[in-house]
């Protein structure tokens, strides 16, 4: 059998160009041999402080509430659980419009078999110190002048690995066009001195 490699993945449950690569990586673990796990950045933690226009200052405010419950989540139930809950509430934002609320937190972990007061922890901070930790731990290898997607894979070198921002696509590759594109993607970020690849989006978020 094909040794299986771990693939790690940070999220925000707000971006839709996350949410997008999330289900692209499904299914390159369908097609390669890896296996992925989920892990919680937050948007709102990357833009403290910053100067921002006031729309998003406002969706940074209101982002706190999803990565919280995500965190509450994994620290009830084990990281494992956030494959699913990201699942629950990335349908929920990005295909159903769903707004950042009790209602989406309750359904989201409702589905997934948890306690649905672990909505309680989207207005807490008291998980804001574990939500910061694994923002820190995602973000450290690839800076702060990104945001989410952000990827750490096996290297080209045996015990090393890449971190990248990345990919940003739409729609989701399926099938071994998704193989394909992974393949590249560990081709180039692998490169030593290899920094960027970037063209301007001329279409938005294609879900499907």
């Amino acid at each position: 059998m094909t040794e299986r490699s771990p693939v790690d993945m940070w999220f925000d449950p707000l971006c839709p160009w996350a949410w997008i690569t999330s289900r692209w990586l499904l299914e390159v673990e369908q097609v390669r041999p890896i296996d992925i796990t989920f892990n919680v950045m937050s948007l709102s933690v990357l833009n403290e402080g910053r100067d921002l226009p006031e729309q998003y200052q406002e969706l940074m405010t209101r982002g706190w509430g999803p990565v919280r419950v995500c965190v509450a989540a994994a620290e009830a139930a084990g990281p494992q659980v956030l494959r699913d809950l990201y699942t629950a509430l990335g349908t929920r934002i990005h295909l159903h419009g769903y707004e950042l609320d009790r209602k989406l937190y309750t359904e989201a972990l409702t589905e997934v078999g948890l306690d649905p007061a672990l909505a309680d922890a989207a207005t807490s901070d008291a998980w804001d110190e574990a939500l910061k930790a694994s923002h820190n731990a995602g973000m450290k290898p690839v800076g702060t002048d990104v945001g989410t997607p952000v990827i750490h894979a096996p290297g080209p070198v045996a015990g090393e690995k890449v971190a990248f921002f990345g990919p940003v696509v739409t729609p989701a590759p399926k099938g071994e066009a998704a193989g394909k594109l992974w393949d590249g993607v560990l081709l180039v970020s692998g490169t030593p001195g290899f920094y960027e690849l970037k063209r301007s989006r001329d279409i938005g978020p294609i879900f499907d």
